[in-house]
């Protein structure tokens, strides 16, 4: 088990280029195996979580060929897989396995997703139960996995109320809504990310989205295409954090994604006084990419206005960082989805706030969070062996008077490969042991 030591700093600075985009790498690769010809694909995350969803793909017979971030797919059609000799491990990528059931629900043969120990704490009842409807029989551990997945199902389509807003819940009845008899539709309680949506009209498939309301027809086809994919706002956010309280900073983070369903952080920052200046719009690949130009800021405290949840529920550890760094108290409510991810969130992050001397209440959707200053001699953070709770506590050193050791950080590389130089190639002092 690997650490980081994470060694006071307070300067940052530079033009900085992060990892693609993890939720549109899973999707390439998904869409692009579904689809006819071959599609290219450039800027393709080299993390864990998406290349296992790669490996997926290939052990169902997709000839999948990578260069470093280039990715080639001979798609095999939306009845062209094949039954894997072995059960499809994810490692800890719960959005390759809520997303791949889907499409796995639809198909002539059984297949068995299992993933590492995180991800086997993971609930799954979320999108096991709209595929039951559609007509899937899986089974599971108890609503976690691993998934047993019965193939010869005929599926249909379902008008779905979606519980909470989730993106890959969403996802998951979309993609099973490919191989489905009429239109499947999914009613969204507030908007998320629109990543499939936007993919699936780019490979030539109607998608149709009124309001909060989203709609395919199933026996369609997908064609190949080529995409670019852009810069992953979560990995992102961690420097944008990083420049918002370091006591100087001047940072330019190029070409991110800043698709509107994706930029609560952005949002969520501006509102409590983040300098952050967003230039160079265009698009790509029917994604939306800026340049985003961060320099040190005075944080006030604020409410998290409840809308923006939903658009940045991944980031919301790196935003703790920032609110602890902010004059005044930061309130988070409406946000239980966070103790479900690859920890509890808000208790993992309250704890590691606790050992650096920062107030803070814990709710049953959220926290309270009273700014200040990291004060305590640090002792050792626990991550959980969550890589987004690793990378927040690593980017809090540029406030602290003392080293921060962080247990856990293996996963770090399931998302953000490269965050180590990255990190010290703006002036942090990293180091993992």
């Amino acid at each position: 088990m690997s650490k980081f030591i994470a060694q006071p700093a307070n300067t940052l600075s530079g033009t900085l280029k992060v990892p693609g985009d993890k939720s549109i790498s899973h999707r390439c690769i998904m869409l692009g195996s579904l689809a006819n010809g071959v599609t290219e694909v450039s800027g393709f995350l080299q993390g864990e979580d998406a290349l296992a969803t790669l490996k997926a793909f290939q052990l169902m017979g997709v000839k999948i060929e990578r260069q470093e971030d280039k990715v080639t797919i001979h798609g095999v059609g939306l009845h062209g897989l094949s039954q894997p000799h072995v059960p499809l491990d994810l490692g800890n990528s719960g959005t390759s396995m809520r997303l791949i059931s889907g499409i796995l629900a639809a198909q002539a043969f059984d297949t068995e997703l299992v993933g590492d120990v995180s991800l086997s704490q993971r609930p799954m009842g979320r999108v096991i139960n709209p595929l039951a409807e559609m007509g899937a029989v899986i089974e599971s551990n108890a609503g976690k996995p691993p998934l047993k997945i019965r193939g010869g199902q005929s599926l249909v389509a379902i008008d779905y109320d979606l519980p909470v807003a989730s993106a890959q819940v969403k996802s998951c009845v979309l993609l099973a809504g490919l191989y489905a008899q009429g239109q499947t539709c999914v009613n969204e309680p507030e908007t998320t990310r629109d990543h499939t949506e936007r993919m699936l009209n780019g490979f030539d498939y109607p998608v149709h989205t009124h309001a909060k309301k989203i709609c395919l027809t199933g026996g369609g086809a997908l064609t190949a295409t080529k995409i670019q994919v852009p810069s992953d706002i979560s990995s992102a956010a961690f420097f944008m954090v990083a420049a918002c309280i370091a006591p100087q900073a001047d940072i330019t983070l190029m070409g991110v994604n800043i698709n509107p369903t994706r930029t609560g952080v952005i949002d969520i920052l501006q509102l409590m006084g983040g300098n952050l200046t967003v230039s160079n719009e265009r698009e790509i690949g029917g994604e939306l990419l800026a340049d985003i130009r961060i320099q040190s800021s005075d944080l006030q405290g604020i409410k998290i206005p409840k809308n923006l949840i939903p658009l940045a529920i991944d980031e919301f550890p790196a935003i703790f960082i920032a609110a602890s760094c902010a004059i005044g108290e930061t309130v988070l409510t409406n946000a239980k989805e966070l103790r479900v991810k690859e920890s509890d969130r808000i208790q993992v992050m309250a704890d590691g706030l606790n050992i650096l001397g920062i107030e803070n209440t814990v709710l049953e959707d959220g926290i309270k969070i009273q700014g200040g200053v990291f004060s305590k001699p640090s002792g050792t953070i626990e991550s959980h062996h969550d890589h987004r709770i690793s990378m927040s506590f690593a980017i809090a050193s540029l406030r602290c008077k003392h080293a921060i050791e962080i247990n856990g950080v293996d996963n770090v590389k399931t998302s953000f490969p490269n965050f180590v130089a990255l990190a010290n190639s703006a002036g942090m002092n990293l180091v993992e042991i």
